[in-house]
């Protein structure tokens, strides 16, 4: 399927991901696409709207900034992914760029959660006090002079 995107003009997205409550914000927006940052070796991302074509999302593989990421969503949550454990997901954490880079700002509290098997996705909000929702690049010691996109 071509889709118009934002940062990549008109690409081909050939698997959908299905967000039943939408993103949080966008209730509204059910289809995205996601799309690597060419060079970003896969930790750096784009969720690209299939319906609104200037609607994206910049996200990064939470893992490539802080290993022991341990997200555990509910019992209700891992059921209406159809998984039995957190453990068979994907996880994604949104960013907020800026410049300079190091003021860039990701998402733990809140990842986008995917079973790469169905297609079905889930933006949810961890209970665990261990995650924010505005962790500094440079907290990581990411954003020290290198692009996000």
């Amino acid at each position: 399927m071509l889709l118009q995107t934002k940062y990549f003009g008109e690409a081909d997205c050939e698997h959908l991901l299905r967000f039943e409550k939408g993103l949080f914000g966008f209730e509204e927006e059910k289809e995205f696409c996601l799309m690597p940052f060419e060079g970003s070796g896969g930790s750096l991302l784009c969720f690209q709207s299939a319906r609104t074509p200037q609607l994206a999302f910049v996200a990064m593989n939470p893992f490539s900034l802080k290993p022991d990421y341990a997200p555990v969503l509910t019992g209700e949550e891992l059921g209406e992914l159809g998984v039995e454990r957190s453990e068979e997901l994907c996880f994604y954490a949104l960013c907020v760029v800026r410049s300079p880079v190091a003021d860039s700002t990701v998402n733990l509290r809140c990842p986008v959660a995917v079973n790469d098997r169905t297609g079905q996705a889930m933006q949810v909000i961890l209970e665990s006090g261990d995650y924010h929702m505005r962790h500094l690049l440079s907290e990581f010691g990411a954003g020290k002079g290198e692009a996000l996109c």
